[in-house]
């Protein structure tokens, strides 16, 4: 009201609309794991959750992938591991990775996945280099630093794949588990498989996993099965200084592919450059060529979580959070590490005794590889069996929850309810209207109450408690179809 002392003419402004409840972002994953650097401009970014939008912004910040180490050896016939074997001259031979399980890192192979898969806006939490070796202790750290940021929705942690131990491994995901539902209760944990990339769905991967993993907040992740074969790293990014020198000129002798001079050179780099040898070495030895494939092989061979991150982004923002993030492609995926059939993905989409469904990710003729799974952890739940009921149901909370913020503190009477309760009705009205909520008419889909006698009684009102109960509908998948066909009559 105007402080009218002087005659005059005054002018009021009031607000036509009421405040809104605007909502969330719902796919904004935060990565932790190792990186080689961790700076901008000058200043650390170890043990910051940094946010970025690019894979040139991760470059920028957190720099590129680690160098890759392997050494060759010969290997007894009777233990040749199938299609990981170099054949030569009545020999075979095994490529190992020369670094220690704990120095093999996957973040950055894991955020070329979640970028080249949709993904968009996310946090980094850089935790060490790749000098260090991988700690659960900085892991579980790094999640916890998350405390602070109210925007990561998703937590994704791929280099605890490479911890030595499985033990280890699942207590870096139950404390994300925790931090997600217990913590925070606005985000979900994708989880790897450890050992995943092993080819029998009803062996030790999975039983030690459900085994192991608890039954506490199940419904804040989901967890994929098995690992994918990718195109992340290409042939331009290795070449013959991965390798011991003296193992693969002996490899080179014994094939007789070059001359002896030429050998030397390579191990001396004399008259040749890196350049030159990593395009000419190919082609003149079977041996070496078969020895890149398999490294490349090795080195893509990753944990889904990047990509199944990448997919919620890509789903969420072509679909909306409340479409389940299944039944699509996996981009840069050559093909998952075993082949999943419908028998097979029976023991992992329903769990009889505890839930902890698992979602299947399954190779489809001329389909490609496709997520098959749309379940969280808590699979025999029917409130929070579902991934998009979970992360809608967390969209709304966290969209309404911000927007009554503004209300703290305002009279609790008629008129501060009514506008609460408008402004949600307005809210869901709109999240209706774009597929989110189940219903032929708003009525239908939700409901709000506010109100003495209705979600208060006079106590509340006097201690200074404000209730609001919301009702929604929220979309399911069709996860299983069933179509009925019977003969009838000839009627003419």
């Amino acid at each position: 009201m105007a402080d009218m002392k002087t005659p005059g003419v005054y002018v009021v402004e009031q607000n036509a609309f009421p405040n809104s409840v605007v909502q969330v972002e719902t796919a904004v994953p935060a990565f932790i794991g190792y990186t080689l650097k961790a700076n901008n401009q000058g200043k650390s970014l170890l043990n910051v959750p940094f946010r970025i939008s690019s894979a040139a912004e991760f470059a920028e910040y957190f720099g590129g992938a680690p160098t890759p180490v392997f050494y060759i050896t010969e290997i007894p016939s009777s233990s040749a591991p199938g299609k990981n074997v170099i054949p030569l001259k009545g020999k075979d031979y095994a490529v190992t990775c020369a670094l220690k399980l704990e120095q093999q890192f996957l973040l950055y192979a894991s955020m070329q996945l979640f970028f080249q898969n949709g993904g968009a806006a996310c946090y980094i939490v850089s935790v060490g280099d790749y000098s260090a070796a991988i700690d659960p202790n900085q892991l579980t750290m790094g999640i916890d630093l998350l405390e602070k940021q109210q925007e990561p929705t998703l937590v994704v942690i791929p280099d605890a794949m490479h911890l030595p131990e499985e033990a280890t491994c699942i207590n870096v995901q139950q404390h994300a588990l925790k931090h997600c539902g217990n913590v925070m209760k606005n985000r979900l944990a994708i989880l790897d498989i450890y050992d995943g990339f092993q080819n029998n769905p009803q062996a030790d991967p999975i039983a030690n996993f459900r085994a192991d993993i608890g039954t506490e907040f199940l419904d804040f992740a989901a967890a994929y099965y098995p690992w994918i074969e990718t195109n992340v790293f290409q042939p331009s990014n290795i070449g013959y200084t991965c390798l011991e020198s003296k193992q693969l000129a002996a490899l080179l002798t014994a094939e007789a592919a070059l001359p002896a001079d030429v050998i030397s050179e390579v191990i001396k780099l004399n008259k040749f450059t890196e350049s030159s040898l990593n395009a000419t070495l190919p082609q003149r030895s079977k041996v070496y060529k078969s020895i890149l494939q398999e490294i490349l092989r090795q080195l893509n061979t990753l944990p889904p979580s990047g990509a199944i991150a990448g997919i919620y982004t890509r789903v969420d923002s072509t679909q909306g959070v409340w479409k389940a993030p299944a039944n699509t492609g996996i981009f840069n995926c050559v093909a998952p590490t075993v082949n999943v059939s419908d028998k097979d993905q029976q023991a992992l989409n329903v769990d009889v005794l505890e839930g902890k469904s698992i979602n299947a990710i399954r190779n489809f003729s001329a389909q490609g590889t496709l997520v098959w799974g749309a379940r969280t952890l808590d699979g025999n739940s029917i409130d929070w069996r579902y991934i998009n009921v979970r992360r809608t149901m967390i969209m709304l909370e966290q969209s309404i929850l911000l927007a009554a913020k503004a209300y703290v503190f305002e009279p609790n009477e008629a008129a501060t309810w009514s506008t609460i309760k408008t402004m949600i009705q307005n809210f869901l009205t709109g999240i209706w209207k774009q597929g989110g909520l189940v219903g032929s008419a708003p009525a239908d889909a939700f409901s709000v109450s506010c109100g003495l006698g209705e979600t208060m009684t006079a106590q509340d009102i006097l201690v200074g408690i404000l209730r609001v109960t919301v009702l929604v509908a929220v979309t399911r998948p069709a996860e299983f179809i069933e179509i009925t066909f019977q003969q009838q009559m000839q009627k003419s």
